[in-house]
C-alpha cells in the first residue's frame, strides 16, 4: 500500500511543474499589446534650390487605444506605408526650394489616409520629427 501511494505522489509531484506554466498561460490570456505604434520612417523625393533631388523624411507613429484595432492594425501596416507615402509624394514633389514642410498639412493627410485604410475611426496619428535633406 505504501509503494502504491508513494508512486501515485511521484507521479503527482513529477507532473506538477509540466501543467504549472499552462495553467498560468490558461488564465492569463493573451498580453494586451500597448496602444502606441511607432512605424517605420517615411521618405518620399524632393527637389531642392540648387535642382538636385533630395528626401522628406517623416517619422510616424499611431495612438490605437483599441485594443481589437490593435490587434488586427499588424495586417494592415504594408496598407498604411503605401498610402502615406502616395499621399506625401505629390506633396514632397510640389514643395517649393526652400520652403520649410507643413507639419499640420502632413498631419492630416496621413490622419486622412489612416482612416480610410482602416474603415473607421479610431486611431490617432502622431507625428515626429520631419526632415528635409
Amino acid at each position: 500500500m505504501r509503494r502504491r501511494l508513494f508512486l501515485i505522489a511521484l507521479a503527482a509531484a513529477a507532473a506538477a511543474p509540466l501543467s504549472a506554466p499552462h495553467a498560468e498561460g490558461e488564465g492569463g490570456g493573451k498580453k494586451a499589446k500597448p496602444p502606441y505604434l511607432q512605424l517605420k520612417t517615411i521618405a518620399v523625393s524632393i527637389v531642392r534650390a540648387n535642382g538636385r533631388r533630395g528626401v522628406l523624411t517623416v517619422e510616424v507613429g499611431l495612438d490605437v487605444p483599441d485594443p481589437k484595432l490593435r490587434d488586427s492594425l499588424d495586417l494592415y501596416l504594408p496598407i498604411l506605408y503605401s498610402a502615406y507615402v502616395s499621399a506625401l509624394q505629390p506633396y514632397g514633389l510640389g514643395l517649393a526650394a526652400g520652403q520649410p514642410p507643413n507639419a499640420d498639412y502632413i498631419s492630416l493627410a496621413l490622419q486622412r489616409e489612416t482612416d480610410r485604410v482602416l474603415r473607421r475611426r479610431g486611431a490617432k496619428v502622431l507625428l515626429g520629427s520631419i526632415l528635409l535633406n
